[in-house]
């Protein structure tokens, strides 16, 4: 999470609580060091946040600190909740965090005569068959992300194992796997690779940037995808 996220972030956490929260506590939501907390929580304060508190104690902010709210209409809303609803699914546990941030930051800034996030009478079933992967979907999502190679061992479904160095296009999330679209580099075709298969992934810090946009049009050519 950039610095400016995690800064709307604890403006957020601040907001909701009802009591004094630790740096610590802080820091075990956002994933990241109780120092780096520290530091955000000081350079909320020099913008004059009104966030009270010491370490060791607690923080809370002061009443009355109201970001821009966030105008939605009721179709929009549904949309929102439904879609982080379903994310469940994927058992992306990286985008699992991100929605419950993101309805926390939605929760915060609709109107109060709308109704919390959580109270609306919308779910997804729990239900996934998706199967677990050796690796996190978020190292992919970064990889992806950041346009940079990838090297991958693989088995295929007839149990076939190889080596690859791929170049990450596109994650597709159905309803019974994960699959990366990627550039196969052995084949010198796109070639797709579902997560659960893929036993190991190095990234190997060297960016694609420049063939990536073309590739990925050239891979949305030639698939049905939207």
């Amino acid at each position: 999470m950039s610095k400016s996220g995690r800064l709307f972030e604890i403006i957020q956490i601040l907001r909701a609580a009802d009591r004094p929260l630790t740096a610590q506590a802080m820091a075990d939501g956002l994933e990241v060091t109780k120092r780096t907390v520290y530091r955000d929580i000081a350079t909320l304060q020099a913008m004059r946040v009104p966030i009270e508190g010491e370490a060791g104690i607690g923080y809370i902010m002061r009443p009355g600190y109201n970001l821009p709210p966030l105008m939605f209409d009721a179709e929009e809303m549904e949309a929102i909740v439904v879609g982080l609803a379903m994310l469940g699914r994927t058992q992306d546990h990286g985008l699992l965090r991100a929605a419950e941030r993101a309805s926390r930051k939605i929760s915060s800034a609709i109107p109060e005569h709308a109704g919390p996030l959580a109270d609306r009478a919308l779910y997804a079933s729990n239900w996934n068959a998706i199967p677990k992967s050796d690796t996190d979907a978020r190292f992919f999502r970064e990889a992806l992300r950041e346009e940079d190679r990838l090297s991958i061992a693989y088995t295929d479904a007839q149990g076939t194992e190889s080596t690859r160095t791929i170049l990450p296009l596109a994650i597709i999330y159905y309803i019974d796997s994960i699959v990366l679209a990627a550039w196969c580099q052995l084949r010198e075709d796109f070639r797709h690779f579902r997560l659960d298969r893929i036993t190991r992934a190095d990234r190997l810090n060297t960016p694609f940037h420049d063939c990536a946009a073309s590739l990925r049009q050239k891979w949305r050519d030639t698939t049905n995808l939207t």
